[in-house]
């Protein structure tokens, strides 16, 4: 499967010289790494989201009602 785009970045790719191709494919993985990354975060926090607001709530309601603890960083 090749796009337009692909093909493009091939055929500039094939202009250069074998060792600059070489660190611009090692620039790409690391930057399609990172676009997997951010993909993965992304999806994870969009299942989790409400959770996380129902937590916060949650603390807030303690809060409010005084039965929160201060944390002891101590004991971490």
């Amino acid at each position: 499967m090749s796009s337009a785009a692909i093909a493009t970045v091939v055929k500039m790719m094939e202009s250069l010289s074998v060792e600059v191709q070489d660190k611009v494919a090692e620039h790409l993985r690391e930057y399609i790494n990172d676009l997997q990354d951010e993909t993965q975060w992304n999806e994870s926090f969009q299942r989790t989201q409400q959770k996380l607001v129902a937590a916060a709530q949650r603390a807030k309601q303690e809060i409010a009602e005084g039965q929160a603890k201060a944390l002891d960083y101590d004991q971490l």
